[in-house]
């Protein structure tokens, strides 16, 4: 096992980040670019790279035991690596198409790119650490690396998203640091050498040694803290305003990745939970959040006239059905968890990225002034088009896979009444998102609006990304049902996880 490339992962977005700030004059702005396209193919690389040797030897231990990589740690350095980069090339576009209309300069433009790799820097981070105070910082740190990119535009609005994103961030993010230390203190006081308590990984080992009632308070924390960066009810006012203000392709990062960074920190603490106090307690909450999160965010998506705003409630939505499905419990329902994790990041990144498009045809992100899209940009339509309808769940694209898992995990678990309600819901999301088709897909061309694609490079990687959804609705390949079926695993503290003769399709099969 070799860890140079675990720490070729890391220094590589933070080495290029540092260089494109260094980089502040007009000429320099292609050496900008130049250089951001190198970082994001070292990512790309290095993150596969490392999740091959997950996969070969199901742990990775490197700078004594403060990193610490198993196939959980992998599905998230996936998305950062996979999901990024595919985001980081439609970047290319989008700011060259915003830099020649002079929305931004070229010192912006620069530094746009170095808060973007420092931001991967920072994510990466958190999800390979295995330093409990540490993962708390990488979170902190991936708000204030990712307020800057918020507030890019520097207008009155973008500028007041970034603050409030600073602010609830920062508050709800300091109760998830009562927590670690709460759960740093009580592992302080059980582990025999009191210097490991700060390792997850150590913790885990006597996780049921560990203090019930602490344990309790402690995931109440947690749950509130991480939950904030999740964008789980009733911290998540945060998200629409970052979400739309921001430029396209960094929602797409935000909504995609970022969310789900948090998302594994909460699951860190589940595992640990579920062996000191029993698995029904993290359970109870992670459904109670879960459905109130969906039940409230359908409600604001059905009223939405503005597309990134409706993305970003969208984006709510499915955090809070994520942590529904891992609420649900169980083999089938982690399983379900884990998989609309991936899929809803594909649909995502996606929809942002095309949404940018739209947004710089229209020069709007109303729904009422956009009309006519498979006229206009007819490849943006289509892509558009998919992405929204497999958002919604709509067979054969990959986000009906994990719903219809999830739908399962509930009936098997005995919660067929909130199974019932979470439908109703997700039928109302679908109306939500069946209107935006026909808003802006069909309907009038403006007269304003010229014909043609916004940039054709542009859309490679949105093309990718609908080929991959599709794909995924398929089959799932066997690499990723490996990691898969490990992450169950380590969430459910079982070495050996049955599934049963349960399906996530008929021609799906998790297997014995």
């Amino acid at each position: 096992m070799s860890t140079e490339w675990i720490y070729a992962l890391l220094i590589a977005p933070l080495a290029i980040s540092l260089a494109c700030f260094a980089l502040r004059s007009q000429e320099n702005r292609k050496l900008c670019t130049a250089l951001h396209v190198t970082g994001l193919f070292l990512m790309f690389v290095f993150s596969l790279k490392v999740i091959a040797d997950v996969l070969t030897y199901q742990q990775l231990i490197a700078l004594n035991h403060w990193i610490y990589i198993d196939s959980l740690s992998a599905i998230f350095i996936g998305l950062i690596g996979i999901v990024g980069s595919l985001a980081g090339v439609y970047s290319i576009g989008y700011m060259n198409h915003e830099f020649q209309d002079g929305h931004i300069d070229a010192r912006t433009y620069n530094n746009y790119h170095g808060f973007l790799h420092l931001f991967f820097f920072t994510m990466l981070i958190s999800v390979t650490t295995n330093n409990i105070i540490l993962m708390w910082v990488a979170i902190e740190a991936t708000t204030l690396s990712s307020a800057f990119l918020v507030g890019t535009y520097k207008h009155r609005t973008s500028l007041e998203a970034a603050w409030k994103y600073i602010v609830i961030c920062s508050v709800g993010v300091a109760f998830g640091l009562y927590g670690t230390i709460l759960t740093f203190s009580d592992a302080n006081s059980l582990l025999a050498d009191p210097t490991q308590a700060i390792f997850w990984s150590e913790i885990n080992q006597q996780a049921s040694g560990l203090n019930s009632t602490l344990m309790h308070l402690a995931f109440v924390f947690i749950l509130i803290g991480f939950g904030t960066k999740c964008g789980l009810f009733p911290m998540h006012t945060w998200l629409p305003d970052a979400h739309s203000e921001a430029p396209s392709p960094v929602s797409a990062i935000l909504s995609a990745v970022l969310l789900n960074c948090a998302m594994l920190v909460v699951l860190r603490y589940y595992v640990l939970v579920s062996k000191a106090v029993g698995e029904s307690y993290p359970q109870i909450l992670l459904l109670i959040f879960g459905l109130i999160t969906v039940a409230v965010a359908a409600l604001f998506i059905i009223m939405q006239f503005d597309i990134k705003r409706l993305l970003a409630y969208s984006s709510i939505e499915n955090m809070g059905l994520i942590s529904f499905a891992f609420g649900l419990g169980g083999p089938l329902g982690v399983f379900a968890g884990l998989l609309h994790t991936i899929n809803h990041s594909l649909a995502k990144t996606l929809l942002f990225c095309a949404s940018g498009n739209i947004l710089l045809k229209y020069k709007t992100r109303d729904m009422n002034q956009v009309r006519g899209l498979w006229r206009v940009a007819p490849i943006s339509a289509v892509l558009f088009a998919g992405g929204l309808l497999a958002l919604g769940g709509i067979p054969p694209f990959n986000i009906f896979v994990s719903e219809f898992s999830i739908v399962a995990a509930g009936i098997y678990a005995e919660k067929t009444w909130l199974v019932v309600v979470c439908l109703i819901l997700l039928t109302i999301v679908l109306a939500g998102l069946t209107i935006m088709v026909l808003k802006t897909v069909l309907g009038k061309q403006p007269e304003h609006v010229q014909q043609g694609e916004v940039s054709y490079v542009s859309l490679v990687p949105m093309i990718a990304l609908l080929v991959i959804m599709f794909v995924m609705g398929l089959y799932i390949a066997d690499p990723i049902l490996q990691l898969l079926k490990n992450s169950v695993g380590i969430i459910l503290g079982q070495d050996n996880v049955s599934f049963g003769d349960m399906l996530v399709l008929p021609w799906q099969s998790l297997g014995q």
